[in-house]
């Protein structure tokens, strides 16, 4: 559950926040000392501090901290975690020039809220190292080091579906049909808003070839779902879900991983964070695909929040703060705290593959990420509240109610969608 809980928080935007920051005026950390267990000759550096929200790694990071100062000599300050407050904390720091020089955010509305803070690394050399299409991007400029990732799509039990046979929307719902017939469910969403609506519809806009600029045009009233393709292969799917598959409303998270790992489900919409509810299964055998519309083979990855700099901190910080992130990305000890120590799936290329202990849905994930086969989290760029607000209740209504059509159900998301934008 502890994989479950932590991605709930991390869906709703405000929570996702995973950050560190410097000591906003005092820079002049250790100029005047010698440190204790530095290396011999190390340069030394500005103090930074270490602010974040994230209560799962507060002591890990902590540790850490110590562990670069006797590899460096250099010194990290962690501030203590502020949890839910984390985005009311940060604000009213930068707003008094006392903000961090590290801190992170999560893609989307809250890392465009701060983008004017934010130094442009991209001519660091440790940038190189960030996997493909997961470094944190403002107009085109590398602002960001992904925290890690995390990835959703179709997982499926591996001694019941064959991958390979699931490619569109046909052969999606024929297999639902076949699965009915042998009295398994051959799918399964649970109410949960994000479980219901929010990952799934996810594809739909990511398959878009500019998603924001579809986004920006969908809020404005330019464009419709209901008159776009991958959306009404989207309304198709969930038609088939209806139809041959339990009503999602009568299905809970728990019992949709139960269920999968008891064979009474072939598939489910989740993501790799849903291993920790089969871990304690025997010979659970699962895999992650594609949701199959509009030729999509990918799955959907990306980053709950990426490590930024400061701009507005001394020049003297900054190099001590780009100092850090290439240490804690390329040294032996960072790269094994944030896979052992933070639970990360790693989004960088100095993590050997070899070197991880990954469970099979997080494996996909990984080499996903690796290989830069995915489609991106365009559900970041919704507007606030929308997946909970209104997303899921027209959606249950879908679900409750067989006389609405794909064509209306498609309709009353769009007319939902142009009140939330406004």
């Amino acid at each position: 559950m502890k994989r479950s809980k932590k991605f709930i928080g991390a869906v709703s935007i405000s929570v996702l926040a995973l950050a560190v920051a410097a000591c906003g005026g005092n820079g002049g950390g250790n100029e005047a000392t010698e440190p204790n267990g530095g290396a011999a000759g190390t340069e030394q550096l500005a103090k930074i501090s270490l602010f974040q929200s994230k209560v799962e790694i507060a002591e890990p990071l902590e540790a850490l901290a110590e562990k670069y100062k006797e590899e460096t000599g250099n010194e990290v300050e962690v501030w203590g975690s502020a949890g839910d407050a984390y985005i009311t904390q940060l604000q009213t720091k930068l707003a008094a020039n006392e903000g961090p020089t590290i801190f992170s955010v999560a893609p989307g509305a809250e890392a465009q809220k701060f983008s004017s803070y934010y130094y442009d690394m991209s001519n660091e050399e440790y940038v190189k190292n960030i996997a493909p299409n997961m470094a944190l991007e403002i107009d085109g400029k590398v602002v960001g080091v992904p925290t890690g990732v995390e990835g959703f799509g179709v997982v499926y039990n591996q001694d019941m579906v064959d991958p390979a046979t699931i490619t569109d929307v046909a052969s999606f719902a024929g297999a639902l049909e076949k699965f009915k017939a042998e009295g398994v469910n051959g799918f399964s969403l649970s109410q949960e808003a994000y479980f219901l609506i929010g990952h799934i519809i996810n594809t739909p806009f990511a398959l878009q070839p500019d998603p924001a600029a579809f986004l920006e045009q969908l809020n404005k009233g330019e464009v419709k779902m209901a008159d776009t393709k991958e959306f009404q292969e989207f309304a198709q799917i969930m038609e088939a879900i209806r139809t041959h598959a339990t009503n999602p409303m009568e299905v809970t998270y728990d019992s949709q991983m139960g269920d999968l790992a008891t064979g009474k489900t072939a598939m489910v919409h989740q993501g790799n964070w849903s291993y920790g509810m089969l871990a304690d299964y025997d010979d659970v055998n699962v895999g992650m695909m594609a949701l199959p519309i509009g030729g999509n083979k990918k799955i959907a990855v990306d980053i709950p929040a990426g490590w930024v700099i400061n701009n507005t901190a001394s020049a003297e910080q900054i190099e001590a703060a780009n100092a850090f992130l290439n240490w804690m990305i390329t040294s032996e000890t960072g790269k094994n705290t944030i896979v052992n120590e933070f639970g990360f799936i790693p989004a960088i290329t100095t993590i050997e593959a070899e070197s991880l202990n990954l469970d099979p849905l997080s494996q996909v994930v990984y080499d996903a990420t690796q290989s830069g086969e995915t489609i991106p989290w365009a559900l970041n760029l919704f507007p606030q509240g929308i997946i909970v607000n209104d997303l899921a209740p027209v959606t249950s209504a879908f679900f409750l109610d067989n006389s609405m059509t794909p064509e209306q159900y498609l309709q009353n998301l769009d007319q939902v969608w142009a009140k939330a934008a406004k």
